[in-house]
């Protein structure tokens, strides 16, 4: 190989190239660093009228206000760890923007609540296709003691072919059901309650 490199004479165009794809490539990876930086902030999240809603619930929650001080963001749990994965996950999440423009009016409460359990069912999925991967960055299951006695030995010996988030449902933003005994009938009762909307009403505006 040696012999084979030295046998390729390094010419001024050839040395240009080299310097102009050095260049090239680690501009290439600055913009990739900050952009995943950049579209993992809330501030980035948030920037959809739509999001503050699952603001309001996350600033509520032990992930926002920590006795330890470690606050997790967006980014943290619902971005992959690496800059390839990462950019992957928000290219992935460019549908989103798309139901978001071209879509139902998610900025509309109403709306929001009743197509919340979609999109919750949605992130869990990801989440065990990721083995909870985002949340093992700050959990570590062998560290994990907790406030009960029994803590510790149930995350030794009853996660085994589990994910976090099988056992972890609800824990940032609004609580919904599981998807194996969610109702929709039911969900759509209670936004309508909760808005004080006729009955019937959440059906009219999940069919637009």
């Amino acid at each position: 190989m040696a012999n084979f490199l030295s046998a390729i004479p390094i010419t001024r165009p050839i040395l240009i190239a080299l310097v102009i794809g050095g260049l090239g490539g680690m501009a290439f990876m600055t913009f990739l660093l900050e952009f995943d930086r950049y579209t993992s902030t809330n501030e980035f999240c948030t920037s959809c009228h739509s999001m503050t809603y699952m603001e309001e619930e996350y600033r509520k929650s032990v992930h926002y206000n920590p006795v330890s001080g470690v606050r997790a963001e967006c980014g943290d749990c619902h971005v992959s760890e690496g800059v390839f994965a990462a950019t992957w996950d928000h290219i992935k999440g460019g549908k989103d923007l798309w139901k978001q423009l071209f879509g139902a009016d998610y900025d509309d409460p109403v709306i929001s609540a009743l197509h919340l359990p979609d999109a919750a069912f949605a992130t869990r999925q990801w989440f065990r296709e990721t083995e909870s991967a985002t949340c093992q960055r700050c959990h570590v299951l062998e560290a994990i003691q907790g406030k009960r006695a029994d803590t510790a030995a149930i995350h030794r010996e009853e996660t085994a072919g589990k994910s976090c988030i099988d056992c972890h449902e609800n824990l940032v933003h609004r609580p919904v059901p599981s998807q194996e005994t969610f109702k929709r009938e039911a969900w759509n009762r209670m936004i309508e309650e909760e808005f004080g909307l006729e009955p019937g009403t959440a059906e009219k505006l999940l069919a637009q």
